[in-house]
């Protein structure tokens, strides 16, 4: 890592609901809390407790020196697509290893709400 640039990932007892318009994709109580210096608070939820039957796999990836190769999902939601709304790292860094097959949703695209909080992106 880059003196100065940490990775903090922890589990959290939050409760933590994704949704659009109006419609509930995830909810959990097992998601994970991850701050990054620099990045707002992210929060990875695990697969089970995501409708994933509306995610797509695209073919979209970007690459994080600090957390590894992310792999994007659209949403279909009653045939209106919306592009690369979730990312998860497969396969991440050994910094990031906590969250790894878990997925993370824009905040400023979608609703994530924190113990009933909205969360900023």
């Amino acid at each position: 890592m880059t003196p100065g640039h940490t990775i903090s990932i922890v589990p959290t007892v939050a409760h933590v609901e994704v949704r659009l318009g109006g419609r509930l994709l995830a909810t959990t109580d097992r998601a994970m809390k991850l701050d990054e210096t620099g990045l707002p608070t992210r929060y990875y939820l695990p697969p089970d407790d995501v409708q994933m039957d509306l995610l797509r796999p695209t073919t979209f990836h970007t690459n994080c020196p600090f957390k590894g190769e992310a792999s994007y999902w659209s949403l279909d939601i009653d045939g209106e697509i919306h592009d690369g709304i979730v990312w998860s790292y497969e396969t991440p860094t050994v910094q990031a290893a906590e969250v790894r097959g878990m997925l993370s949703f824009y905040p400023d695209r979608t609703e994530v709400r924190v113990d009933g909080q909205p969360l900023r992106g």
